[in-house]
């Protein structure tokens, strides 16, 4: 059955919120839901192209998440790859996971 289309949530972030190391608790709690791949469960944060190769590697180990969840998350990813160009081959969530 095919999952109904679900319309991305990611946001850029602004500059001082793009960052390519890894966040501390602390800047994680300052970034808006829009950053994140998961937003309702905060997860992934997409604030750098590291980040967002990191959401695709690590993809099928989130945990707690529905199918909904996934798809957006996938949707979220894609806006976030193209942003800051990384290719992503993937044409959907299925396709990440192991």
């Amino acid at each position: 059955m095919a999952q109904p289309h679900v319309s991305p949530t990611w946001q850029p972030p602004s500059r001082d919120e793009q960052s390519a190391g890894t966040l501390d608790a602390a800047e994680r709690d300052d970034l808006p839901d829009s950053a994140y791949a998961f937003p309702a469960q905060r997860k992934e944060p997409l604030t750098s192209a590291s980040h967002v190769r990191s959401a695709l590697s690590r993809f099928d180990q989130v945990q707690d998440v529905t199918d909904t969840d996934r798809a957006l998350a996938f949707e979220n990813i894609r806006r976030a790859a193209s942003y800051y160009d990384v290719d992503m081959t993937e044409q959907s969530w299925h396709d990440l996971m192991h």
